[in-house]
């Protein structure tokens, strides 16, 4: 196979890893096994927004190429077929076509539906709120609150509006429901609701492979990585404080 097609192969796969969440120092070791697996030695640089790699073809001269990643999610099931893909390459060698054939099927993988995605990011905000010692009261508005969030967050995304903005005012409107729902209901308090609610936009596996990046060495990803959920947790805060802020302000509630 040409040095340039195990090019193509090596960033598909890549792109494949880093828009569906995995870690840097996983992709980078998934494209170095396939370009091994071909028999050619390769170079490759991985950050949160785009992929480098460099092999020597034939000719023993440097072919390099990049790939910039825009839509990032969190599929690990993707992520494990990947995986199996380059590892089934090593011991069976296959031909360009076969390999980008399979690589389209883990594409075009199917997903969980919104609506399902909704009811489960409902789910663990209820959970949650109980885990703060919340009501059950608190839990099931902290649960619909949620699944508003999610659906909100997942439709505006879309759009393509700036991430900060996006988080703040999810914290504020979080926050603000919250209020109302306690001044409704005097048995709940606003505290539990709005810990259980903000569980649904915390970045945990950002932060995670972010510091999993940083223990294997690749501290640009990785305080990369960090420094988005730093920001995305500041943001929902500073929306949080924001409604608070003006409730204590105009003395309304």
């Amino acid at each position: 196979m040409k040095a340039k097609q195990v090019l193509d192969i090596a960033l598909s796969a890549g792109e494949l890893l880093i828009s569906n969440g995995s870690e840097s120092y996983r992709v980078e070791e998934t494209i170095e096994r396939i370009c091994k697996a071909y028999n050619y030695k390769s170079e490759c640089i991985t950050t949160g927004k785009g992929i480098f790699i460099s092999i020597l073809d034939e000719d023993q001269e440097k072919v390099t190429s990049l790939k910039k990643v825009r839509s990032k999610s969190v599929d690990l099931y993707s992520i494990e077929l990947v995986n199996s893909f380059s590892r089934s390459i090593e011991s069976e060698k296959i031909s360009y076509e076969e390999a980008m054939e399979r690589l389209e099927d883990i594409r075009k993988t199917p997903t969980f539906k919104l609506p399902i995605r909704v009811l489960a990011g409902g789910m663990t905000c209820f959970i949650y709120s109980l885990f703060f010692n919340g009501t059950i009261f608190a839990a099931f508005i902290s649960a619909i609150i949620g699944m508003i969030i999610y659906y909100m967050v997942d439709k505006v995304s879309n759009v393509g509006f700036f991430q900060f903005f996006i988080f703040f005012f999810s914290g504020f409107l979080i926050a603000s429901i919250s209020i109302l729902f306690e001044n409704i209901i005097t048995i709940v308090n606003k505290d539990k609701i709005i810990l259980g609610s903000i569980m649904v936009l915390l970045p945990g596996v950002a932060l995670t492979n972010g510091i999993k990046d940083i223990i294997y060495g690749d501290f640009t990803s990785g305080i990369s990585k960090v420094g988005e959920a730093v920001l995305i947790i500041t943001a929902i805060g500073s929306g949080i404080g924001t409604a608070l802020a003006f409730r204590n302000f105009l003395g309304i509630f």
